[in-house]
């Protein structure tokens, strides 16, 4: 990606080394992937594993920062890239929604993190954060993508980051709210269907700002694309079933197959287009 010398977002939120980083942190990527495996299909609390796992019960969640976390444009150039990754989906999405469209925030952290949604450990991945309009993120993820999953390159870590802004997207439209309230009415397995389409879309908005970092910006290079779609299967729901637990059940899904989020993502990267990806009313899910 050419994303050096590029525009960074200021609305960082850097709250690295803040808390008690070392929740899990003795596990290793080996452990925390297993964690992240196990916590992502049985709906265990991924902190009750890290505490099972280290021998010390569950309540030693982390608390807020004690002090403001810095925000603006990290000083290191893993942070600096997280930021204008961020910048320009602020403008792809500023373009397209016009003013509907208000900047989330990224936040950095290590280990575990607390947010508007609770306490969560950087075990279960980047995730945002409805309550707060916060993407949350420990850049140690990309280390697990690169050796425990496989997916490799810099356009696989933005399209981490352009995921999370996705259901920022999907919250800002409404979307997220009327999924939630279907799902209250609705079996464990509908439900689970439900948040499938709702990650596929935001695989597919994904797409819809790389197509338009490529074509407006020249962001995009070479192969960055396919390193994409190699990230967005690596991390389909079959692949990390077979990896945690030795077999798939895809009637446990909640992020939908390999080839769904390729699918999807790709049908962004193509189109450029938000009404492309409405994945409730296809028959490709």
């Amino acid at each position: 990606m050419r994303w050096k010398g590029q525009r960074e977002s200021g609305n960082v939120e850097d709250r690295r080394g803040m808390g008690p980083a070392r929740i899990g942190g003795g596990l290793g990527l080996g452990g925390l992937i297993l964690v992240l495996a196990v916590s992502y299909f049985t709906g265990i609390n991924p902190l009750t594993l890290i505490n099972m796992l280290n021998g010390v019960q569950e309540g030693t969640d982390p608390s807020a920062p004690t002090e403001p976390a810095p925000i603006g444009s990290p000083d290191d150039q893993l942070g600096k890239f997280a930021a204008v990754v961020l910048a320009d989906t602020e403008t792809t999405w500023k373009q397209l929604l016009g003013p509907r469209y208000e900047d989330p925030r990224l936040v950095l952290f290590t280990g575990a993190v607390q947010s508007a949604c609770g306490t969560t450990s950087s075990a279960v991945g980047p995730f945002y954060c409805p309550n707060d309009h916060k993407v949350y993120l420990d850049l140690s993820f990309f280390k697990v993508m690169v050796q425990r999953l496989g997916a490799p390159g810099e356009f696989a870590q933005a399209y981490v980051i352009a995921h999370e802004v996705g259901h920022h997207v999907q919250n800002l439209m409404g979307i997220a709210e009327k999924v939630a309230r279907l799902q209250r009415q609705a079996s464990q397995r509908e439900g689970n269907a439900l948040t499938v389409r709702l990650e596929l879309q935001a695989d597919c908005f994904a797409g819809v700002w790389g197509h338009h970092a490529k074509r407006d910006r020249n962001l995009i290079e070479p192969g960055d694309f396919e390193e994409g779609l190699k990230a967005a299967a690596a991390i389909g729901d079959d692949r990390l079933q077979q990896m945690g637990q030795g077999y798939v059940q895809p009637e446990s899904w909640t992020h939908g197959s390999s080839e769904q989020r390729m699918t999807w993502l790709r049908k962004g990267l193509e189109t450029g287009d938000p009404k492309a990806c409405d994945t409730f009313a296809s028959n490709q899910h």
